[in-house]
């Protein structure tokens, strides 16, 4: 006698490990008992698969048992830079209110020797299969994984999927990983962008709470806006346009028809109106074709997900999310198949009589099904197959009889009732009409009117969602002649396009490659949620001004993200990556970079978006609303904190910074010269600068405030080796830190010197010393060789302290000490000089060295450890104000900190 195998059996519902547990025990022997989630029982029964005696467990997941997310690191929206997003390390686990879950399948699967996943058979199905697999193998690594495939929760399904196990397909998996990892990485990168960019900015009055405010952007949601925004400017660009036609009529014993000019509509009036009266000077009419033909009208294909929404919503104005919720309620209750499927043509093995057979009983259709079933009627015609197949699913049928359920609402009863009828329209010959058409000539004008009349309506009996009628012409002959009874010119206006309905909107995304059967509606509903467009009673939707104003500036940037193009590429990666044609890793590099692409230039025109929503929206007096724009552009990480990084910005007095993402808590900030009129982070890497990488900035200096020998274009580095950057930021200081601390033009402590600059001093013109040792900038006590008399002039003269040449006297030309007097050395090897008042009074002196005063945070991010460490350089407060109560510790002077303390080593 064979061992008895255990066992665990995963579906993805609970209803649907119910379901399949009472099909296959026949609700006998069936046991229940709890698992560590109370919404996600375990059953218990024995089974014979393939003649193996099995006990069999049988216990669910609800959904995704994983999320993909961020590392930490990069989880805040203040922790990096948005464009480090795009690659990132990123990680698959099991969320908190899922571990229950988790343990109750590590629990299980230790004492089972098989595992049959019974999850939806599509791709998003198979990736929660290849999660639960992870989980379960990694407590017990020899377990037999099976795969059951099944359409519908019937008996004859779930048995045929248990006696016919498969393997679980890891392409579909990937498929699905790579679109979520895409839709992760894009999707958190622009929606990052863009809210921290635009919500402080301007007062949005959609928002009930716009502080809150979230302007996501999601690869497949932006398109879908943008079908949208498109038919509306489409309709707001239209200019009404005047347009003239002829029309006649002749009534006769057996009715009245209608002719229309083939010539369509005029838009001059001059040669409409010659025409006319041609015709009306010779009204004859004479008869010169009638055609008679044969007309048949199709059923349609077998249904998909896509029909049933477009369909439900023509017919019901059902939205199509709630189309999908009413359709899983039916397909968890076993009356209709899978409801997410792109299949629209039935497999030769499928039993369609026996689907027709179970509807006899119903009052409303079934007496057409027992049409359908008799052969003499010659109803029954074998579907037609509309080309789509997902390898999954059938199309969508009925699987179970229902004359309607005691707990259904109106929605489900519509919703099972197209279901049922479709199926029986399209097992249907099509209906047979005879059109007549009749053509005319006036005065050398061709006119026509067309009628019909139907033979034969075979499937439109059932299919009471369509009509196809039209109007019986009288007898006419060729050659025949008679008066018209009305000639007329008559004038009308050219109309625009209406707005997109949601079968429309469906429809536009379908053909465009914008998103799945199983994810449109979801696109559809966040732009709802998300206030970027809405819909009104007659289910045609029109963008908000927070809609348009995005779109709009993406537009405007020349740069087509709003366009479906680029996610339909994405989406034939992605099939093609479940057809085992293309790798995750190669759709990955390639849909990322050109995506990154797409985000850097979108930053470097981030303007437009400003300009477009100013169209629309107030701009904010709130505080920091337009402070930061957005994140700002990274540069590289903080030196100070380590953690989060350092990013461009530009404050509300318009002077530009470099400041750290993790302020408060760390108040790492370089302030740029305060003559910056224009800064915007490149691509380029500085060579030099560590650790990397640092990112160099492209500076436009206004040129009324830079000396006349520096160039108003420069492209620089903050990283310590941009000489020229460090010059300029003590020509011209920082704005706004000179202002708030009251001081004179302040040094940035970030910007390092690297080698001094040989040649004249760019503040008093003269040779001997560099820019940043220049006096002019510079007090304090100075050593100095004792001073002489001029016999001849009566002025003291003062000899260098290095090298002994007679210093020259000369007069400083800054805000703070213009018109203060200074002794330099004319050689270009020394930096001495000295003020001259403190040679009056005495005071010694020394060679010049500048002592920089920082003022670091007193926590490193997250729970204040490392303040102290060395990084290469000091750093002042973001607002450019001393830290309080901090003081060196060497010399007790708050004016600076230890590292930089000039007794230090003394």
């Amino acid at each position: 006698m064979s061992r008895v195998v255990r066992v665990l059996n995963v579906a993805e519902k609970p209803s649907v490990a119910k379901s399949v547990s009472n099909i296959l025990s026949r609700n006998q022997g069936l046991r229940m008992r709890e698992g560590r989630s109370r919404y996600n029982k375990i059953y218990e029964f024995n089974y014979s698969i393939n003649g193996h005696p099995c006990q069999m467990l049988f216990t669910s997941v609800t959904g995704h048992l994983m999320e993909l997310e961020f590392e930490d690191r990069y989880r805040k929206w203040h922790s990096c830079d948005p464009a480090l997003l795009f690659q990132a390390p990123v990680r698959k686990f099991v969320p908190e209110d899922k571990l229950d879950i988790k343990r109750t399948l590590e629990e299980e699967a230790r004492m089972c020797q098989w595992l049959v996943l019974w999850l939806d058979c599509d791709r998003e199905g198979e990736n929660i299969a290849f999660e639960v697999i992870d989980v379960c193998t990694s407590v017990n690594r020899h377990l037999t994984i099976k795969r059951a495939r099944f359409s519908a929760l019937i008996d004859r399904d779930i048995h045929h999927a248990v006696q016919n196990l498969d393997n679980a397909n890891k392409y579909f998996a990937d498929a699905v990983d790579a679109r979520q990892e895409i839709d992760l990485r894009i999707g958190a990168s622009f929606t990052r962008f863009q809210t921290m960019l635009l919500r402080d900015a301007f007062v949005i009055d959609s928002a009930t709470d716009d502080r809150n405010l979230v302007l996501s952007y999601g690869p497949c949601q932006f398109p879908t806006l943008g079908f949208i925004v498109e038919r509306y400017w489409e309709i707001q660009s239209h200019e009404p346009e005047e347009f003239w036609t002829i029309n006649c009529s002749h009534r006769s014993d057996e009715g009245i028809a209608t002719f229309s000019w083939m010539r369509g509509h005029f838009f001059d009036y001059a040669c409409a109106v010659i025409i006319y009266e041609m015709c009306v000077e010779e009204p004859t009419a004479s008869v010169t074709k009638v055609r008679q033909q044969e007309k048949l009208k199709y059923p349609p294909y077998p249904l998909n997900t896509i029909e049933l929404e477009k369909r439900a919503s023509r017919y019901f104005r059902m939205s199509s999310e709630h189309t999908m919720k009413v359709a899983e309620d039916l397909y968890q209750a076993g009356f209709i198949s899978y409801p997410r499927t792109e299949t629209d043509g039935f497999s030769p093995r499928t039993d369609l009589h026996a689907i027709v057979q179970e509807q006899q009983g119903h009052p409303g259709w079934g007496s057409y099904a027992q049409r359908l079933l008799d052969p003499a009627s010659g109803l029954w015609r074998n579907p037609s197959n509309g080309g789509h197949d997902d390898k999954a699913h059938p199309p969508i049928h009925p699987t179970k009889f229902s004359s309607g359920e005691s707990g259904w609402s109106q929605d489900h009863n519509r919703l099972y009732e197209l279901v049922v009828r479709h199926f029986l329209a399209c097992v249907s010959q099509p209906a047979v009409g005879a059109e007549t058409t009749v053509e005319i000539d006036i005065a050398g004008e061709m006119f026509s009117a067309s009628g019909r009349v139907i033979l034969a309506k075979n499937y439109l009996d059932v299919y009471r969602f369509e009509s196809w009628g039209g109007l019986l012409l009288p007898t006419y002959a060729v050659g025949q002649q008679f008066i018209p009874t009305t000639l007329t010119l008559d004038s009308g206006v050219t109309r625009p396009p209406p707005l997109l309905s949601e079968a429309d909107l469906l429809s536009c995304m379908d053909k465009e490659g914008i998103g799945t059967d199983a994810t449109m509606h979801d696109h559809i509903k966040k732009l709802l949620d998300r206030f970027y467009a809405t819909k009104d009673p007659n289910t045609r939707f029109s963008p908000t001004n927070l809609g348009e104003a995005l779109v709009m500036g993406y537009d405007d940037m020349g740069y087509k993200l709003w366009k479906p193009y680029l996610r339909a590429v994405m989406e034939r990666d992605m099939k093609a990556v479940s057809e085992g044609n293309k790798s995750k890793a190669e759709v990955l590099e390639t849909c990322l970079q050109q995506m990154k692409a797409c985000f850097l230039d979108a930053r470097l025109n981030k303007v437009k978006l400003f300009e477009a929503m100013a169209v629309f929206f107030e701009r904010s007096n709130r505080p920091g609303g337009d402070e930061q724009h957005a994140s700002g552009e990274f540069i590289r990480q903080c030196c100070l904190c380590q953690e989060a990084d350092m990013v461009l910005r530009k404050n509300r007095d318009g002077n530009f910074m470099v400041g750290c993402l993790g302020y408060p808590q760390c108040r790492n900030a370089i302030w740029l010269p305060g003559s910056v009129s224009e800064a915007a982070v490149t691509t380029n890497v500085c060579n030099s600068c560590s650790p990397g990488p640092v990112y160099m900035i492209q500076f436009t200096f206004r040129r009324l405030e830079i000396p006349p020998n520096y160039s108003t274009n420069h492209l620089g580095c903050i990283g310590g080796c941009d000489e020229i950057l460090r010059q300029l930021t003590e020509i011209c200081g920082t704005g706004s830190r000179s202002a708030a601390s009251g001081r004179g033009p302040a040094t940035s402590s970030n910007v390092q010197r690297s080698n001094t600059r040989q040649g004249a001093c760019i503040y008093c013109h003269q040779s001997g010393h560099s820019s940043g040792d220049c006096p002019s900038q510079s007090s304090g006590p100075r050593s100095v060789r004792p001073r002489t008399m001029n016999a001849q002039s009566g002025q003291i003269s003062v000899s260098c302290s290095t090298c002994g040449a007679p210093c020259a006297l000369r007069t400083a030309n800054t805000t703070q000490n213009r018109g203060r007097k200074f002794y330099s050395c004319p050689s270009q090897e020394c930096n001495f000089f000295v003020w001259e008042d403190n040679v009056s009074n005495g005071h010694a002196g020394r060679g010049f060295q500048r002592a920089n005063v920082s003022g670091r945070s007193g926590a490193r991010g997250r729970g204040g450890q490392g303040a102290g460490r060395a990084t290469g350089g000091t750093f002042v407060s973001a607002t450019g104000d001393p830290n309080s109560g901090r003081r060196c510790f060497v010399c007790g002077d708050p004016s600076h900190f230890a590292n930089v303390c000039p007794n230090r080593g003394n």
